[in-house]
């Protein structure tokens, strides 16, 4: 039984919704402020898969791209040894140069820590909070996610609404 996410910009929110069978049409409205058209997001699980038509369409990037990035992601992180961060850091690399997706500024400085080595608990503690308040990826075409004027990563509603 599948569930979707949708994200209303008015609310910028993202909303999950459950559906009893595959239903890559309908598109509900907004559950909070009732906007009568969410966008459909890509859940990370389901890019490795078949890509499904208008996933993505509100994003300046390229599926086709994006899906070989998530692809080979897939396939690297299965051999990868989850006690070395340089190997973390190494696949994260390969995925923003191969999507064009660009890194906000503490993001990129925690990215560097473990390139360098360091722990990835003990940078998470560190600078949690500041990488909670940007914008961790930068989509190709924006700004960076720094100064007054960042944008906020959606607020992720925990209900689940029928579609």
């Amino acid at each position: 039984m599948p569930i979707y996410e949708f994200y209303c910009k008015d609310c910028h929110t993202i909303f999950n919704f459950f559906s009893a069978r595959v239903n890559t049409k309908k598109i509900p409205g907004c559950p909070k402020c009732k906007n009568p058209e969410l966008s459909k997001q890509v859940s990370v699980f389901a890019v490795t898969g078949r890509a499904e038509e208008n996933t993505m369409d509100d994003l300046p990037i390229d599926e086709s791209k994006m899906e070989k990035a998530m692809e080979m992601m897939a396939k690297e992180a299965e051999n990868i040894n989850e006690e070395d961060p340089r190997q973390a850091a190494k696949l994260m690399r390969k995925l923003t140069d191969m999507t064009g997706v660009g890194l906000g500024q503490n993001m990129e400085e925690a990215l560097a820590r473990m390139e360098r080595g360091e722990d990835p608990e003990k940078i998470e503690a560190e600078m949690g909070d500041l990488m909670n308040d940007e914008e961790p990826f930068i989509l190709p075409g924006k700004k960076g996610g720094k100064g007054p004027g960042k944008k906020l990563a959606p607020k992720k509603d925990e209900t689940l609404y029928d579609l």
